[in-house]
């Protein structure tokens, strides 16, 4: 027993004493002004190096995992003050309430087309790939299959009774309705009595400035936090679980890609005239958050700072985009996912799908999307609904749960750069979108890495 508590006192050892040099090393490429994405980078590449070297070595990761925890709960501090304040302060800001019903059609009619092309795309590459074939369903004995509410309960959860509690419990969507009560109010009150609402709207002028540099402060966490993320990720499963499935993660980060470059890039080109490649580079922490963290409430008030610092949209438009994207913007979790998830089920157990069988899978995709929670894992929910609505069996969701965290990252980065998408196309239609400041923050840029 004593022998058994000290090895494993030395692996753990071992595990810290390794994320301690890599920290050290991250610090000091950040003393010689190593680039930000590059450093990020780097320590993705590292804590995939040290991921597989615990998993090979049966090594304890659990000071890894402690250290990704800890930066995924800094972040998380953040969500509802800056949901809360934000939103407060971004429908406060407009003139008259028909100003954010234009906002509102605007956002959510981009959120829920991206979703729906991002359906089709993992459709069509699920039939292409067929990821299901020559895979035996053999359905895990502890496999549970998540209750889907109803429709009544759905409403119900939305409506805030006690905006405190549904802050404690994490509860976004009832805050933002509740911000969005008391917005509105001050809208109404100003446009009579603008000196009542002074006060009010000079504290959230302030708290909006103190949150941005609380979130500063943790931004410069980033590439510590991304080494342990993605070390505690290869440390728990390796490389040798991800054979029987390589098809579904194979089908699945095509899927992701084809929709971040082409859709993305796309919209961004096309429909805003921004070079895609500069728009992609200026929002790159906002996909690396995202990809390691599995969360797009996490990933918020980067790409909060991303939005209105980089992308130079307007903070009333970024305030008002990010948080219900945040919500309701699941390009990944609830578009390409779910259609791969179900064209794999219904190859294993042998069940033909038809084109109308296709039409009723994008429609559910985007219905579905709205209101996923934002948090890692909330995409089986959407699964469930999508798998429910096509009459195929709910257990062949067990299959693919041994590689569905790794395949999260991938889904979540496009969900964030999708609200990231959303917010420059909207602020661009409505004159809120500083382009010669975006282009001449990339020629400074530029300057500053030749130099």
């Amino acid at each position: 027993m004593n022998n058994n508590l000290l090895a494993a006192f030395q692996t753990n050892w071992i595990s810290l004493l390794v994320s301690l040099a890599v920290i050290v090393f991250l610090v000091f490429l950040a003393k010689k002004r190593v680039g930000f994405g590059t450093r990020v980078f780097i320590a993705l590449g590292l804590g995939l190096l040290a991921g597989i070297v615990f998993n090979s070595f049966k090594l304890d990761y659990k000071s890894v995992s402690t250290i990704g925890t800890i930066y995924v709960n800094l972040i998380k501090m953040l969500v509802m003050p800056l949901v809360f304040v934000l939103v407060i302060n971004s429908i406060a800001s407009l003139t008259n309430l028909a100003h954010l019903r234009k906002l509102g059609v605007k956002t959510i009619l981009w959120f829920l087309s991206t979703t729906g092309v991002a359906a089709l795309i993992g459709l069509l590459v699920a039939l292409a790939v067929d990821p299901g074939n020559g895979i035996k369903a053999a359905v895990p004995k502890d496999f549970k299959v998540r209750e889907i509410p109803t429709f009544s309960q759905v409403i119900l959860d939305l409506v805030p009774s006690n905006p405190i509690s549904d802050m404690a419990a994490g509860k976004v969507v009832p805050v933002l309705i509740f911000a969005i009560f008391v917005a509105v109010a001050i809208v109404h009150i100003n446009s009579r009595k603008p000196e009542s609402v002074e006060p009010v709207k000079q504290f959230l002028k302030s708290a909006t400035d103190v949150l941005h540099q609380v979130v500063k402060y943790v931004i410069r966490l980033t590439p510590y936090g991304v080494y342990a993320l993605v070390g505690a990720m290869a440390a728990k499963y390796g490389l040798e679980t991800l054979a029987p499935l390589a098809k579904v993660i194979f089908a699945s980060y095509i899927g992701l890609i084809i929709h971040f470059v082409l859709v993305f890039g796309g919209l961004v080109a096309l429909v805003a005239k921004v070079n895609p490649i500069k728009f992609f580079r200026k929002a790159y922490p906002t996909v690396a958050v995202a990809f390691t963290t599995r969360s797009s409430y996490a990933t918020l008030p980067i790409n909060l700072e991303v939005i209105t610092k980089r992308l130079r949209v307007s903070p009333r438009i970024a305030s008002f985009v990010a948080p219900l994207g945040a919500t309701m913007n699941f390009n990944g979790c609830g578009g390409v996912w779910p259609a791969i998830v179900a064209v794999f089920v219904a190859r294993v157990y042998n069940i033909h799908l038809d084109v109308t069988d296709y039409i009723l899978l994008i429609l559910v995709c985007v219905i579905s999307s709205i209101g996923v929670a934002g948090v890692p894992g909330p995409a089986a929910i959407s699964t469930t609904v999508v798998l429910t609505a096509m009459g195929l069996p709910l257990e062949g969701m067990g299959l693919v749960l041994g590689v569905e965290a790794l395949i999260d990252m991938g889904r979540t980065a496009v969900n964030a750069t999708g609200t990231t998408v959303t917010a420059l196309l909207v602020a661009d239609s409505e004159g809120e979108f500083d382009r010669a400041a975006f282009e001449r923050d990339e020629e400074d840029e530029m300057e500053h890495a030749t130099a």
